[in-house]
């Protein structure tokens, strides 16, 4: 769905000021049908508008993953306020921008299209719900705005609706704000996931399924501490709402199944493969004839996970995060240069996506925005 003709916007801007503490995670990482919100807004923006911008607070910085052709601009004003990150970019477009929050869940095209159309003639389109309710996230402003917000920055205010009366506002009428679904806390995010949800949501995925998973492997040389590592990053995923799974490789034969059993006497008895299956947990054992490349034990007992993190497979994985600890006594790293997407150490080595052995969170949402680049395998 191309812009309204002679639409007098082409700057789609992504206001991503703030953390969301009431959230309890930064929600901007947090994903939502396979993507993080931030990527899933990005997206949208850059199906409309052919220059897109996402802003960020006074002096902080973001980490945009995959995504690219995408300008980082930050508030010139302090305090992380959407006000000001419209503002800022008014002054750094020159022209009219079409202002869209993080946090919208699932936002429209043909909303952003009404909105589009009833610019002309005016200062700000913005949509309307009710009497008295106005949505300023989802809304184009053109350049007249700009003195007026920055007399209210100014004078140390942030409210958007300050400056309404002071231009010509276009308002543009929905019937609720459904189209409009802010997710301020994780209840929030948690109707947003049901309502996004297919009717089977709540089972378990079932080996085979369509989607391919993301994959990354842990690697490092022996005694490094990545299952460690993986017990710190995977609850952290789970946080941003990412279904994970995980693979240990054993170099070595092994044996879940006890003797004696009746699932062994299955196999035993001549059975290739055979599950043992409870109501709260299934097993499935299959003989092989050689070792199964991750990336097929990925694509075909994952489908329908968003995530497989592997330990181990230090050769043969696809994408590489690198454990190097100096307390397991080894001298350098496993990987070569380029070789790790990231390294996650104690050593002071030089890596362009490096964290503390403690830091599952930053690794968790580097990850979460790389989740396209991760399922190229």
């Amino acid at each position: 769905m191309p812009l309204p003709d002679h639409s007098p916007v082409d700057v789609g801007v992504l206001l991503a000021g703030g953390s969301a503490r009431r959230a309890g995670v930064d929600k901007r990482f947090l994903v939502l049908e396979g993507r993080t919100l931030l990527r899933r807004n990005l997206d949208f923006l850059r199906a409309l508008f052919p220059t897109v911008a996402v802003v960020i607070g006074h002096g902080a910085d973001i980490d945009l993953g995959d995504a690219t052709g995408v300008e980082v601009v930050r508030d010139a004003w302090p305090g992380g306020s959407p006000l000001a990150g419209i503002a800022t970019t008014l002054r750094r477009f020159e022209r009219p921008v079409f202002a869209l929050a993080v946090d919208i869940a699932f936002p429209r095209l043909e909303a952003a299209h009404a909105v589009l159309t009833a610019l002309p003639g005016h200062d700000v389109a913005l949509p309307a719900i009710g009497d008295a309710y106005h949505q300023p996230l989802f809304a184009a402003y053109g350049p007249a705005c700009l003195p007026p917000m920055t007399a209210v920055l100014d004078a140390g205010r942030h409210r958007i609706v300050a400056i309404l009366p002071q231009v010509r506002v276009a308002e543009v009428r929905f019937r609720d704000d459904s189209l409009f679904h802010n997710i301020n806390t994780m209840d929030d995010y948690s109707a947003a996931r049901r309502e996004s949800a297919p009717p089977q949501t709540g089972a378990a995925p079932a080996p085979g399924g369509d989607a391919r998973p993301a994959l990354v492997a842990i690697v490092g040389k022996s005694d490094s501490g990545k299952t460690t590592l993986i017990e710190k990053v995977v609850p952290e995923l789970v946080k941003l709402g990412l279904r994970v799974g995980t693979v240990k490789h054993d170099a070595h034969s092994f044996e879940i199944d006890h003797p004696g059993k009746d699932s062994w006497r299955h196999g035993q008895a001549g059975a290739r493969a055979y599950a043992i299956a409870s109501p709260e947990r299934l097993a499935f054992i299959t003989k092989l004839d050689g070792e199964l490349p991750l990336a097929d034990i990925a694509r075909r007992y994952f489908g329908g996970f968003d995530l497989v993190v592997a330990e181990g497979y230090k050769r043969t994985a696809p994408h590489r995060v690198e454990l190097f600890r100096l307390g397991a006594g080894h001298s350098e790293p496993l990987c070569g240069p380029g070789e790790a997407m990231a390294l996650v150490t104690d050593a002071d080595l030089e890596h362009e996506h490096r964290f503390g052995l403690d830091d599952g969170a930053g690794l968790a949402r580097f990850l979460a925005v790389r989740l396209d680049t991760l399922r190229d395998y």
